[in-house]
C-alpha cells in the first residue's frame, strides 16, 4: 500500500497555470497512489504558461458538492487571477477548508485561499508579492520554502517543489 492509496485529490486550475507547479505535484501524488481529478472552469484542456496541456476531468461548477480528500492549487499569475474569480472554485475551497480537509497552494495560488477566507489566523507562505494580500486577509506570512498550518500546505516558487511535494504527501496521507 502506498502513502496516498484510497486518497482522492482535486487539482483546481485554468489556463495560464505554472507548468511545473501543476505537473510536478500531480506526478508526485499519483506516484504515491492518489486518484487525481483536474477541475477547471470549462471542460477540454487547459494550457500552462509554458505550453503544457492538461486534460480537465470535470468543471468546478459540477464539483461544488463533491468531496475530495485533498486539493492542490498550482500557481501561475494568470491562472491564479482567473480561478479566484470563479465562484464555484472559491466555494469548493471554502467548503473543503471549513471541513478541515487538507489543501496545498504554491506561489500565486494563495490568492484563491484569500478569496475563500481560508488563511485568517494561519501562517502561510507564497510568492513574495502576495505578502500584503495574505496579511490583509488575516494570515501571518513567512518567507520559507514550505509551511503547514492546520492542514494548509503553502510554498513559494517552483524551486521549492521538492519540499512542497514531500509535505503534500505527508499531510495528505494523515
Amino acid at each position: 500500500m502506498t502513502a496516498l492509496s484510497n486518497t482522492s485529490i482535486a487539482i483546481i486550475a485554468t489556463n495560464g497555470f505554472e507548468d511545473s507547479e501543476l505537473l510536478d505535484p500531480l506526478t508526485a501524488v499519483k506516484e504515491a497512489g492518489a486518484t487525481v481529478t483536474v477541475l477547471s472552469t470549462e471542460t477540454g484542456e487547459i494550457t500552462g504558461k509554458n505550453g503544457a496541456t492538461v486534460t480537465v476531468d470535470d468543471t468546478t461548477a459540477a464539483s461544488t458538492g463533491g468531496r475530495f480528500d485533498a486539493i492542490i492549487l498550482p500557481g501561475g499569475t494568470g491562472n491564479a487571477d482567473k480561478i479566484r474569480m470563479d465562484e464555484d472554485a472559491v466555494a469548493i475551497v471554502r467548503d473543503h477548508v471549513s471541513a478541515g480537509r487538507p489543501i496545498g497552494a504554491i506561489c500565486h495560488a494563495a490568492w484563491l485561499l484569500v478569496e475563500a477566507d481560508a488563511v485568517r489566523g494561519r501562517t502561510v507562505t507564497s510568492y513574495p508579492s502576495l505578502k500584503t494580500d495574505l496579511r490583509n486577509a488575516g494570515a501571518t506570512w513567512v518567507d520559507e520554502e514550505v509551511v503547514e498550518d492546520g492542514g494548509i500546505v503553502s510554498s513559494r516558487t517552483p524551486k521549492d517543489l521538492p519540499a512542497f511535494n514531500a509535505k503534500l504527501i505527508e499531510v495528505f496521507g494523515k
